[in-house]
């Protein structure tokens, strides 16, 4: 057969037609069962470095394995967890862009600030919490106070004399006392700090009476006798302080507050990919080697599925929005 310019421009002409019509014939379905077939960018709002760092890693090499794709983690810190998390909820939803969701930039921050650049509703899929830090109620350790209720009826004795630390406005350590303030009707002053590493200095000068916050941050202390924890902010009492009893056990809570670490991603995202991701992620949280690495960091795993987490987003972010109402505790930025 003669090859003339006419049939080759024709023969190139259809390639690109071809091709369309082959695209075209993958269904997204198909598309969708085939993910993940390049890294999968999981995105921590936080510096690298710290526990959001360790948990990330710990989790994704697990998923990594089981997606047969390696799961990369990468930070984009910022406005206390913002940044990175507007910048997930604004990724392309086709499962190559994840990340962590924390307490604060899911549930309290709606809230606390007059301007958000996302709305978690909307624009993203919360997926499952796999891992959560109690929040721990401590004194100095050579404090006279050995009870919570000691604690209160100190409070109660000097009211607007004692104080409490927190590591910032709107925190969860600050929001929780105020919970604890609602419940017994004591009048104690909230003293800010910028991180832990003033605010448990203070608190071992005596300078500061009490406060609340993460058992990681906090556990060394308390075993090395400098804190004595005085109860705990779950259900339950927890592993690693099993003689601690908790606030609902005290009758000075109905529900728990637990600092947590979670799998989110953009609004849109397919359904195979995000019951994937579920999947993936509570088989890591259930092995061995992370169980001992969140006992070993303090923390817990809360066995949830996606529409328990959801619903445990929608009733954490009614209660602390209420609270930051009563106490006009909204910021600006």
């Amino acid at each position: 057969m003669k090859i003339t310019r006419r049939f080759l421009t024709n023969l190139l002409g259809a390639a690109p037609l071809a091709a369309a019509v082959q695209a075209q014939a993958q269904s997204p379905t198909q598309s969708q069962n085939d993910w993940p077939t390049r890294p999968v960018r999981f995105l921590v709002p936080w510096p690298a470095g710290g526990l959001n760092d360790v948990i990330a890693r710990a989790f994704n090499d697990k998923v990594s394995a089981a997606l047969g794709q390696t799961v990369i983690t990468d930070f984009k810190a910022g406005a206390a967890g913002r940044i990175g998390v507007t910048e997930i909820a604004k990724a392309k939803p086709d499962g190559y862009t994840i990340g962590m969701g924390n307490l604060g930039p899911l549930t309290i921050f709606p809230s606390l600030y007059k301007q958000m650049p996302y709305s978690v509703k909307d624009d993203l899929i919360p997926i499952t919490m796999f891992a959560a830090s109690p929040l721990v109620l401590v004194v100095a350790g050579n404090s006279a106070i050995k009870t919570a209720q000691e604690l209160i009826d100190a409070a109660k004795a000097r009211p607007g004399v004692m104080n409490f630390a927190s590591v910032g406005p709107g925190s969860p350590a600050h929001l929780t006392f105020e919970l604890l303030k609602k419940r017994t009707g004591i009048d104690v002053v909230h003293v800010p700090f910028k991180g832990t590493n003033e605010s448990l200095p203070a608190l071992f000068a005596g300078d500061i009476q009490t406060t609340f916050d993460t058992l990681p941050s906090l556990l060394p202390h308390i075993q090395a006798g400098k804190l004595r924890a005085l109860a705990v902010t779950t259900l339950q009492r927890v592993p690693q302080l099993p003689d601690v009893p908790s606030l609902k056990e005290l009758s000075l809570a109905d529900s728990e507050v637990v600092s947590w670490y979670a799998l989110i991603a953009p609004a849109g995202t397919p359904q195979p990919i995000v019951d994937r991701l579920y999947k993936e992620y509570t088989a890591a949280a259930q092995t061995p080697a992370v169980q001992k690495l969140l006992s070993d960091q303090g923390l817990i795993y809360l066995p949830n599925t996606t529409a328990q987490f959801q619903a445990r987003i929608a009733e954490e972010t009614a209660r602390w929005a209420q609270l930051i109402k009563e106490n006009n505790l909204q910021l600006d930025q």
